[in-house]
């Protein structure tokens, strides 16, 4: 039997590599950037064309260098970063397994001008999927100047998956600001098929996060900083009541490197627990440094899940930081005991309802005394009563009493007889409305309706059902391009970070097919003159950030399933929400509305609208 195992050749290696490190256009970026800082460059400029997809250019300052490194930093598991296996223990640079430029290379065509520091020339390269075209000397500045062109050309399923560009080019600039926050002492500037996005000049950490998430945030944050034996925390928090449902900006630093840890997010969640709404969330920077040996950040090849030897008691170090910070700055709570001062609070007193006759009560009357006459006659002057046989002293005629009585009891008896139906008519009881062939409708726990039907007792959810109602109403109304928008009296101002505003660009014109009137004030700002009708109450900013983030996660064409989630994010800001009471007619017209759907048991998301509990379970029950 011949021999089966064979050694790979390294470009199919580097292909295969490539699959894990370089996801996207943004993990290019990711890796070009984080080597610039490592060659401590002082300035990084990126250029994208479509979305990167058809160039990546990443310029920097770097020390740039030699030819015999350029070339050789394409080849796998070369790297000037590490020389031995303790050193993964005590890392100081962001890039240390030697992968990235080897698999990049692997899947696009690659030009690289580089200079040393203090060298007079440099050194042009060209390499085409792993293979080198061409070295030869170059005039260029100090630094490195790479341009990734075609990414993916030789990998058509991995294009294929890349979704459109603008929501490439939305990850690309979360990534982006994931870097230049961390790294706020390098200029970064960000150009997208010659516009510039972003020109962040180096300053404090607060500025590069006001640069970078808008003005709004520099009166909403507050400073933390404390250092201990474990780790050093500083960075900011926000205000209790700047905390957001949408667009929440959270992040995490370790020793320079963005990092995800819902153990560490928790602890700061806790922090603003019975401070916030529960659907919120505060918005927080916070830088960690600690021993590189006491981490671990070789553990998935985007190298943004790291391993702390120390994670229970830095969990308690971040709890007190941030309580104490909240109580610092008075953003708690407090109760006042110090009653010196303080403001008399007025007694209580019950509003009259139905007020009764003032009645003035004579405090010379004695009830045991027999003097009837004056009792009533004061009784009668002060209520205004009618002088009754009781003021002669006389007995009552019990017998015509007890007449009257009885006959009003036999008269009663009669009513609730005829009220009850015959055996047959109680088994089938007739729940049909006065005028409808429809059943009528009852509501239970201010979230259900309640109805009968062939099969047995019906179970609506109200606001599932309401819902694919409206769903299906703004379906037909888009595909039948005769939606009707409503001009609102004072237009919105929805502000969008750069990430929002290039998916916003692209889903303009359905949203105005939609019914949205929209119009550009400047920068990433938007004005909304007009909505769909049905949205009375809804919070439309708060319900165009969440049509932005479920476009966001679409597949390859956005336009594809724009309609979808536009309708589907409206129908749910818009439905009838629980725990809300319902008119007869509403739920009349709520069941008549959803029977007339064609596939109603289910939401456009899977959800059970309603259910039946049949004739067989009830007679079970009983």
């Amino acid at each position: 039997m011949s021999d089966v195992i064979k050694l790979l050749p390294d470009s199919v290696a580097n292909q295969i590599a490539a699959g894990e490190v370089i996801q996207r256009p943004a993990s290019v970026i990711k890796e070009l950037v984080e080597n610039a800082i490592d060659a401590q460059a002082t300035s990084v400029q990126i250029i994208l064309k479509d979305a990167g997809r058809t160039l990546i250019q990443v310029i920097d300052n770097g020390v740039g260098m030699t030819d015999t490194d350029a070339r050789l930093a394409f080849e796998r598991h070369s790297t000037s970063k590490i020389r031995e296996a303790a050193d993964l223990f005590a890392l100081h640079t962001m890039g240390f397994r030697g992968e990235a430029l080897a698999s990049i290379a692997a899947i696009s065509h690659i030009e690289l001008r580089t200079c040393a520091r203090g060298a007079q020339l440099g050194s042009k390269l060209v390499i085409n999927a792993s293979h080198c075209e061409s070295q030869e000397p170059d005039v260029c500045p100090q630094g490195c100047n790479f341009m990734i062109k075609d990414l993916f050309f030789n990998v058509p399923a991995r294009r294929k998956f890349l979704k459109s560009n603008q929501v490439e080019l939305s990850n690309i600039i979360k990534e982006f600001e994931k870097l230049a926050l961390v790294n706020y002492t390098v200029e970064f500037t960000l150009t997208h098929n010659g516009n510039v996005l972003y020109k962040l000049a180096a300053g404090t950490f607060k500025q590069r996060i006001v640069a970078l998430m808008g003005h709004n945030l520099d009166q909403q944050l507050i400073p933390l900083n404390i250092e201990t034996s474990l780790v050093k925390l500083s960075g900011f928090i926000s205000k209790p009541e700047n905390a957001r449902k949408r667009n929440v900006q959270q992040y995490f630093f370790v020793n320079g490197r963005y990092m995800r840890h819902p153990y560490f997010h928790k602890a700061v969640i806790m922090c603003y627990n019975e401070l916030i709404p529960d659907e919120s969330q505060p918005n927080y920077f916070l830088i960690f440094d600690v021993d590189p040996e006491t981490i671990d950040v070789n553990i998935h090849p985007t190298k943004t899940e790291i391993k702390f030897e120390n994670e229970q008691p830095i969990w308690q170090i971040i709890s007190a930081a941030v309580k104490e910070t909240l109580g610092r700055f008075s953003v708690v709570p407090s109760i006042d005991f110090d009653r010196d001062d303080a403001p008399e609070i007025p007694a209580f007193t019950l509003p009259h309802v139905n007020k009764a006759p003032d009645i003035s009560i004579d405090k010379s009357y004695n009830p045991f005394k027999t003097d009837d006459a004056k009792r009533n006659s004061s009784v009668d002057k002060n209520v205004g009563y009618e002088k009754s046989h009781y003021s002669s002293g006389t007995l009552p005629n019990w017998e015509e009493l007890y007449k009257n009585f009885e006959q009003a009891k036999k008269e009663g008896l009669d009513t609730f007889e005829t009220s009850i139906p015959d055996s047959e008519e109680n088994q089938q009881m007739p729940l049909l409305l006065d005028s409808d062939e429809v059943a009528a409708v009852m509501q239970l726990n201010n979230r259900y309706l309640l109805t009968i039907s062939g099969d047995g007792l019906m179970i609506l959810d109200q606001h599932r059902a309401h819902l694919l109602v409206i769903y299906n109403q703004l379906m037909s109304q888009i595909h039948g391009m005769n939606v009707v928008s409503q001009r609102v009296l004072f237009p919105e101002i929805i502000h969008l970070t750069p990430a929002q505003n290039a998916v916003f660009c692209e889903i303009e014109g359905e949203l105005e097919k939609a019914g949205f009137g929209l119009s550009r004030l400047s920068g990433d700002d938007w004005s909304i003159n007009s909505v769909p009708p049905g949205l009375d109450g809804v919070d439309v900013i708060e319900l165009l950030q969440e049509v932005i983030e479920q476009v966001n996660n679409v597949g390859t064409s956005v336009k594809d399933k724009v309609f979808e989630n536009i309708a589907l994010t409206i129908a749910n800001k818009a439905a009838i929400p629980y725990g809300r009471q319902l008119s007869d007619e509403e739920m009349r017209t709520l069941y008549t509305d959803w029977s007339s759907i064609k596939n109603n048991k289910y939401t456009p998301t899977g959800k059970q609208v309603v259910n039946i509990l049949t004739n067989e379970q009830v007679n079970k029950m009983f």
